[in-house]
């Protein structure tokens, strides 16, 4: 998903070479768990509206709404279903 958090700016060596996270599987999971650490850090309520997940994440209105439309509660998403959501489904 594309928001700023997301990003992990590298140069062409940290990105494909021999230790790189498409190289290497363990430097791919310390940068997961990275990315999974701030946003449990960033995202402290139980539950979010997606209004406040667009304001937080700086997602784009028609992505946030694509991604988290489904999940939504009447109470909103869960803190743990956002994160999960953004991981790409799965939590490390």
């Amino acid at each position: 998903m594309d928001f700023e958090l997301n990003y992990k700016y590298l140069d062409s060596e940290s990105h494909r070479g021999i230790d790189g996270p498409h190289r290497n599987k363990e430097t791919d999971l310390t940068y997961k768990r990275e990315l999974q650490i701030n946003l449990e850090n960033l995202l402290t309520q139980d539950y979010y509206n997606i209004a406040e997940l667009i304001s937080i994440l700086g997602l784009q209105e028609k992505q946030a709404n694509k991604a988290f439309r489904k999940l939504l509660r009447v109470n909103g998403i869960s803190r743990e279903e956002v994160i999960r959501r953004l991981m790409g489904g799965r939590l490390y």
